[in-house]
């Protein structure tokens, strides 16, 4: 099981670093399929997409640092804790009118992706 939950670890630390550089790269698609939308007339807007942006590639780096350096009880907590990151997001998008599908889809079933492997990491 340890296995798996280091391949979930890999695959989810990989998604959030190119979901980070997509929001550096081309943000108002980013923030659309994030759950938010912002209109093309708000310029600073793209500084808070890029702020969104190396979070989420360092989101994605440490994990990957723990999983290299580290053993499968510091990658669960890690795991563990960042849960709170997508549970945020589906609350974003939630209080600002997004799409409920993205919310609970997305955000929501990744908090759940999350809490698993730290469950199997941790057990």
């Amino acid at each position: 099981m340890t296995t798996v939950a280091y391949v979930l670890s890999w695959i989810v630390s990989v998604t959030i670093i190119f979901i980070g550089m997509r929001f550096l790269l081309v943000p108002r698609a980013a923030a659309a399929a994030f759950g938010v939308a912002v209109p093309p007339d708000i310029g600073q807007a793209d500084a808070f997409f890029a702020v969104k942006g190396i979070r989420d590639i360092a989101s994605g780096l440490v994990p990957i640092a723990l999983i290299l350096a580290s053993t499968h009880q510091a990658v669960g907590w890690f795991m563990l804790m960042i849960t709170v990151v997508p549970l945020g997001d589906a609350l974003i998008v939630l209080r600002n009118r997004g799409p409920k599908v993205t919310a609970y889809a997305i955000h929501g079933l990744t908090a759940v992706l999350l809490f698993i492997i730290a469950g199997l990491l941790l057990a």
